[in-house]
């Protein structure tokens, strides 16, 4: 019986470490793949180099018009060479905008390519958050496999003692069958645990702009970031620096120069015509030269309209901002608020709850070594434990996804807005020889 049940610790512990072994990969090296593979960022990227494109086109004048033809005296014959009024025309046509509107329309297209080159930073911003967020995730799914690997091999443990003290007479059939009930619970937990992991691979795939392939083994423990900004700060940082509040801001300023060119269009465009009339025989070549410009006749229904739309938009454009200021502003308050509850949780498991709950433990398994505590005991103790355990995990993951989260918000990148527990233990030893 003992080694029928030795074997079966064999078989529960592969299955359990089946997608726990293998090489590590790095947080850094997934996120510099998504910035370069990343199918909506290369999107992103070539939308913004089509609309800098846009700018020279929109400041240059219209084509100008080239017409040709022939005019003929009478339907019965040819009569070029014996009529005056039979000729060869050609001319040639150039329309001129009234004066400022060619250079409002160069400013629309520039402010629009600013607006688009916020929005591309931004998009880079929620996209290394994203990585980071599904790197935490996957980490703690991992994470978890293994803190449910280590309650296996206690169960196994628990098992054994059960099995001894009922070879013995020293206790009941039913404790065995309850050790072995919670393993094959264990077993049904960790084949859920392997779908969530190979869920979050997926979307970290997705993210990354692969189509096939996977992922080279299990993610690398994460280094705690250490947030150098305050809540003030970052609200300070996120008005003046956050790309999408960048985006509002040009959209702005392209409202008002689209409200000053729909006022532009109240005054007539000018286009100049110059032909040449070919005659033939002895009859003089002609010329022309003459001018023509649109009248806003329709004003009422046109330009005047056409200002109000400009109008509204800038109007739309501003409560757009406000919204998204806002949201900006609640989203780093409940982020700081996150990252302040997680850490205090963090410190009341790892000092108070985890090992209290360990001295628990290993007491009640001494205890039903001894025969002085029940089988049920001790299996609570070790649930207990390794769900604890999880928990902590779980706020480390939620700590770090809060940072990531408060950095793609503040439009910070780099280390000014977060750096790694090594980064900050470097600066702060700096920071007391200076003092």
């Amino acid at each position: 019986m003992l080694n029928r049940s030795f074997a079966a610790f064999v078989l529960f512990a592969v299955f359990l470490c089946g997608t726990a072994w293998g090489q590590e990969f790095q947080l850094q090296d997934l996120v510099s793949e998504a910035l370069s593979n990343n199918p909506e960022i290369q999107a992103s990227q070539a939308r913004l180099e089509a609309s800098r494109y846009r700018v020279p086109q929109a400041g240059s004048l219209p084509d100008p018009m080239v017409m040709f033809g022939y005019q003929n005296e009478g339907f019965s014959k040819f009569t070029y060479d014996s009529s005056p009024d039979s000729q060869f025309m050609i001319s040639a046509s150039q329309m001129f905008p009234f004066y400022g509107k060619r250079s409002l329309k160069e400013k629309m297209a520039q402010i629009d390519s600013e607006s688009l080159e916020a929005m591309h930073r931004n998009l880079i911003l929620k996209t290394q958050s994203k990585v980071k967020e599904l790197y935490y995730d996957l980490f703690l799914a991992y994470k978890s496999l293994d803190l449910l690997t280590r309650r296996g091999e206690v169960l196994d443990r628990i098992e054994s003692l059960s099995i001894s003290r009922y070879s013995s007479g020293a206790g009941m059939q039913q404790e065995v069958l309850m050790a072995q009930t919670e393993k094959y619970m264990l077993l049904e937990r960790a084949e859920m645990q392997r779908q969530k992991i190979r869920a979050i691979e997926a979307m970290l795939l997705l993210t990354l702009g692969r189509t096939t392939g996977s992922l080279p083994g299990r993610p690398a423990e994460p280094k705690p970031q250490v947030l150098t900004m305050d809540l003030e700060k970052a609200i300070q940082v996120a008005l003046d620096r956050s790309p999408e509040i960048q985006s509002r801001d040009r959209m702005i300023e392209a409202g008002r120069t689209r409200a000053q060119m729909a006022r532009k269009e109240y005054y007539p465009d000018f286009t100049i015509n110059a032909s040449v009339f070919p005659r033939g025989n002895d009859f003089e070549d002609m010329w022309s030269l003459t001018g023509q410009f649109n009248i806003p006749l329709y004003f009422r229904s046109k330009q005047s309209m056409g200002v109000k739309e400009a109008d509204s938009y800038l109007v739309q454009t501003g409560r757009e901002k406000d919204a998204i200021r806002n949201m900006i502003l609640a989203s780093l308050r409940e982020n700081y608020s996150m990252l302040t509850a997680s850490e205090k949780l963090i410190d009341i498991y790892s000092k108070g709850i985890i090992p209290k709950a360990a001295q628990d433990f290993e007491l009640s398994l001494s205890g039903y070594g001894t025969g002085r505590t029940e089988a049920i005991v001790v299996v609570t103790r070790i649930r207990n434990l390794i769900d604890q355990e999880n928990l902590y995990w779980g706020q480390m993951m939620e700590r770090e996804k809060a940072i990531a989260r408060i950095v793609s918000i503040t439009g910070e990148n780099g280390p000014a807005g977060a750096v790694n527990g090594k980064e900050a233990e470097k600066g702060a030893g700096k920071s007391n020889e200076a003092k």
